[in-house]
């Protein structure tokens, strides 16, 4: 899409805008890494049934700094990573972070539980609808 004679962008469609801005919201992330700027910890969820575990990788940051806010459909988790003073090399991004996560199915609300553990954040979510194992459930009237 072109810019009009204005130089504007008014006719470009939303999932094209909506990408252009997420693509500059990244080249803005990338150059910030060296600078101690946001980084974003890889996250897994995994399905324990009557519960949600959200694992996210925080090695170095001080328990101190990180936060937890659920909201509406999803939890935002924000916290902090000193760089070292004086580094001769620095491969490991600093500084804060925050992530956004969609919940993949139903949680109750307020229902999280967070521990720390070897620089991995746990957060354990109790589902709204938690998953039954019928066949489990069978083979043991069988």
């Amino acid at each position: 899409m072109r810019p009009d004679r204005n130089g504007s962008l008014e006719g470009m469609n939303e999932p094209v805008f909506a990408r252009l801005q997420h693509l500059m919201t990244l080249r803005e992330e990338v150059e910030t890494l060296g600078l101690g700027g946001p980084w974003t910890p890889p996250a897994d969820w995994v399905d324990q049934g009557t519960h949600l575990l959200l694992l996210l990788d925080v090695p170095g940051v001080d328990a101190g700094t990180l936060e937890l806010h659920e909201e509406g459909g999803s939890v935002t988790i924000a916290g902090r990573r000193e760089m070292p003073e004086r580094a001769l090399s620095a491969e490991r991004p600093g500084g804060t972070f925050t992530r956004t996560l969609p919940f993949p199915e139903a949680v109750i609300p307020q229902s999280g539980q967070a521990s720390l553990n070897a620089g991995v954040l746990s957060v354990r979510f109790e589902k709204r609808h938690p998953t039954i194992d019928v066949h489990a459930s069978d083979t043991n009237q069988a």
